[in-house]
């Protein structure tokens, strides 16, 4: 058995060009109680929103989502996040791209004020290899919060194709563990460990 195979991925499969691989809402109402003991802003940037899955969410539990994507994909303004220089005046939430999510991060905390969150919904190997081990000191990791059961994320979007839904109309059968990784700027201690 190939190696990626018993990780519960297929080495053979052709990742999405962008990197889009959208996230259930239902991980935004799971995390309705997480989002509030951390003090989420009530205004957000989701500026990874591709066809607006979590920003939607969002939306429906009361916050003012501000959403964006590098890519027109039907949804939101149209911004190159990284290329962005202005302040934002809230907290950011999204799903990055994974072969940019340190670039997402390290530029959350250029434009956030003090105090503000960039939270980053990334799968728990995140956490590995010594570089990202100084990220995560010089960005202010405040919160890992692991979802006690998978969240499923689908290429393109494409939920139907790829997840069945439970009795509840929950998608299932997802193949990763996902944390949220929550970053505050000017945090200098060490992380606490959530569980949802």
């Amino acid at each position: 058995m190939k190696a990626g195979l018993m990780l519960g991925v297929n080495p053979d499969a052709a990742r999405e060009v962008n990197d889009y691989y959208a996230t259930d809402p239902n991980a935004i109402y799971k995390s309705k109680e997480f989002f509030e003991d951390i003090g989420l802003n009530h205004n957000i940037w989701e500026c990874a929103c591709g066809e607006g899955h979590l920003s939607q969410a969002l939306e429906k539990l009361g916050y003012v989502v501000k959403s964006s994507d590098i890519i027109d994909r039907g949804y939101g303004e149209c911004i190159d996040f990284l290329a962005y220089k202005e302040k934002w005046y809230g907290d950011i939430l999204t799903n990055p791209p994974f072969k940019l999510a340190t670039q997402f991060i390290e530029h959350s905390m250029k434009i956030l004020n003090e105090g503000n969150l960039g939270v980053f919904f990334l799968k728990i190997q995140f956490l590995e290899t010594k570089n990202r081990a100084e990220l995560f000191k010089k960005s202010g990791l405040k919160y890992v919060c692991v979802n006690s059961s998978r969240v499923c994320c689908a290429k393109n979007g494409d939920f139907d194709e790829y997840f069945k839904k439970d009795e509840n109309g929950i998608y299932k059968g997802g193949t990763q563990c996902y944390c949220w990784f929550v970053f505050q700027k000017g945090y200098k201690g060490d992380p606490i460990i959530k569980f949802i």
